[in-house]
Parts: structure tokens; sequence; C-alpha cells
């Protein structure tokens, strides 16, 4: 969907990501607009390798210069599946070897996702091995694009923006109307939100590796920016609200709100699901509430999950909502209809996002 919206066609799909052919502009205008992409990847090679020897052969004829900056070190992350070439330090070393490079530190399979891309002070490659078949793919993003600059402070559990923005898109929500988040914790979904409302994108703030690459246009982004800044709108057309029973996710919500730019497009307040009353008939409830994991909070969150419901029922029956939520099905407790949206990963935990229809009970 947000590909498509930038004019991208989409290709082939796998668990966790999605291809599609880009000139350098339009992968730089996917680094700054795509709001739900954790980084871009750019394929550069792909070759058959059975040994060692023959990856470190093959490799040594790629030209490594046309896309390492000559004056970064480079960081490798290799994967191995039903391959001969199953050592993935040694895959690094030899990889790194062929480009004349230095091995920063390599990574391996099982990495953490927010290390990826690390700062502006290194270069990462992305190598997979399936079946003795190698893609070398070179990181565009840099630092993971949740980063957008304006989180420094976090309540319980923070929700990754990424996600947060695939919930507000998930919702279908139409910006000229309200939208709610009672369970607001640091605010994201709320910044996300106003964010797509005011056509803020979401890497204005930030560098991105592929400025570094060696040929890179280096007027590209900055006109990018300079364009996309002036199509910002000044304010969000219908009101934004985000409320949290805890007092100091509020205040983390402020001032996150303020860092983001969108302080004033969000009306924020210290509140309980219960004193949630819209005046407005319609509307997008999209939140993010508590899942209640640990031992001996099931009865509380039926109880929490029944009140939703009964809300939703009684004081907004024009809205539609959409929530995030793990496997378990805690939403039956609201008594509510709801439709599985999609599926993905939250901090290891599968979760779903499940949503409900205007006027659906």
């Amino acid at each position: 969907m947000e590909l498509t919206a930038l004019g991208l066609a989409p290709g082939a799909t796998e668990p966790g990501g999605v291809s599609f052919r880009a000139t350098p502009g339009a992968l730089a205008r996917a680094n700054l607009q795509l709001r739900t992409a954790s980084r871009l990847l750019v394929r550069r090679a792909r070759f058959t390798a059975r040994a060692m020897g023959e990856l470190e052969r093959k490799a040594g004829q790629l030209d490594w210069d046309a896309w390492l900056p000559r004056d970064m070190p480079v960081r490798w992350r290799v994967t191995s599946k039903k391959s001969r070439l199953y050592h993935q330090k040694g895959i690094a070393e030899r990889l790194a070897h062929a480009a004349g490079r230095a091995v920063a530190a390599p990574e391996e399979e099982g990495a953490p996702d927010d290390e990826l891309g690390g700062t502006g002070a290194q270069q990462l490659v992305v190598v997979r091995v399936l079946r003795d078949e190698l893609t070398v793919s070179v990181d565009a993003s840099g630092e993971h694009l949740h980063r957008r600059g304006y989180r420094l402070a976090t309540a319980k559990a923070p929700l990754r923006e990424t996600l947060a923005a695939a919930l507000v898109l998930a919702s279908a929500w139409d910006p000229a109307e309200p939208l709610a988040d009672p369970f607001c914790g640091s605010g994201t979904i709320a910044i996300e939100a106003a964010m797509l409302a005011r056509r803020i994108p979401p890497g204005l703030g930030r560098g991105f590796a592929c400025e570094r690459w060696p040929g890179w246009d280096g007027a590209l982004v900055p006109a990018l920016r300079a364009e996309l800044r002036a199509a910002i709108l000044p304010g969000a057309r219908a009101p934004i609200l985000a409320s949290d029973r805890d007092a100091g996710a509020v205040e983390a919500a402020a001032g996150n709100l303020e860092r983001a730019g969108v302080a004033a497009d969000v009306t924020l307040r210290r509140a309980t699901i219960s004193e949630f009353a819209p005046s407005a008939a319609r509307g997008a409830l999209v939140s993010n509430p508590p899942w209640g994991l640990r031992v001996g909070e099931a009865r509380a969150l039926r109880d929490l999950y029944a009140r939703l419901g009964q809300v939703l029922r009684e004081r907004a029956p024009g809205w539609s909502a959409t929530l995030l939520l793990p496997r378990s099905p805690l939403e039956r407790a609201t008594e509510l209809p709801w439709q599985t949206a999609y599926t993905t990963q939250a901090g290891g935990v599968a979760v779903r996002m499940v949503t409900r229809g205007r006027d659906q009970g």
C-alpha cells in the first residue's frame, strides 16, 4: 500500500519484506516517506558458491568500490540455510577479504535487529546464503527507520514507531475524522497519526546510509527534503485524542509530542477507559491496550477489555476500532465482532492487528 502510494510497484514478498525496483530518486523518497519499513536493502549481486575458495574468487570479481565508501568500516551480517557454506563468520571474513575491507564486528543470524545498520560510522552489508546461492545487499537506510528522532521518553513496553504507523494505516482512518488512543503510553500512535495527517515524512529529520555511497548525487536527498517540507500541512484537520491512566506515561507522551512537532495537533490527558466519551459521532479508535502477559493478570485484563467493549457499544457506536493484541483472544471479553487484519512480531511476541468496523455491536 505504501509503495503503491509512492508510485512503486511491489514485487515478490517474503516474511518480513517485499521487493521493488527503484531509481536513486525513488530509493531516497522511500527512505524519507515509508512509515512502516524497518530498513531498505539494495541487492547488488547474486551468485552461486559451494566452497570458500569459490566464494572468495567470485566475490573478488564484484565492483565493491562502486558500493562501499572507501573510508568507512563495513559491518557484515550473514545468514546461511541449506548450504554447504554454513560458517557465517567465515563467509563474512572471505567476503571482507575479497572486498579489500576489514571485518567490522561481523553479525550472525539472530543478531538484534536494532543494531543492524549501526550509526553513520559503518556500512552494513547483508548476505543471505540459501542452497549455495548468495545474495549480497547493501543497507540504504543506516539506522533502523523506526528511529524518527522524537522518542527519547518511553512508558512501559513502548510500541515501535513503524508498528504504530502500521496500526494507523490498518485502521483505514480518514484524517478528516477524529482519532483516539485511550491507552496511549508514550504517545507513539497519536504522534504517527498526527504526522500522517499533516503529511510529515517520518525520515525528514535524519540521514541515510545511501547518502555516503560512492557516486551518490549529494543534492538528491536535500532537494527531496525541501519538496516534502513544503507540502506539510499546518495542522491536523480533525482532533487527535491521547489518554492514559498512568501519569508517567502522559508525561513521557507530552515530551515526545513536543519533539515530534505535533503537540498542537494532539489533545493529551490523564484518564481511564471509563472516561472515554467522544463528542463526535464518527471516528477511529486505534490503540495498543495492555496485554497482561504476566501470571495473575488475566481477570483484571478481562475486566478492562469488557469495559472497553461496553464503552465502544454505548458511547462510540459509529466509531471503528483497531487494536494490537497478542495471540491470546483477549478481544472476546469486549463482546464485539473483530477481524484479524495483519499478524506480525512485536518484541519477539507474535501479535495481531484486529479491527472492528462502525456500528458492529
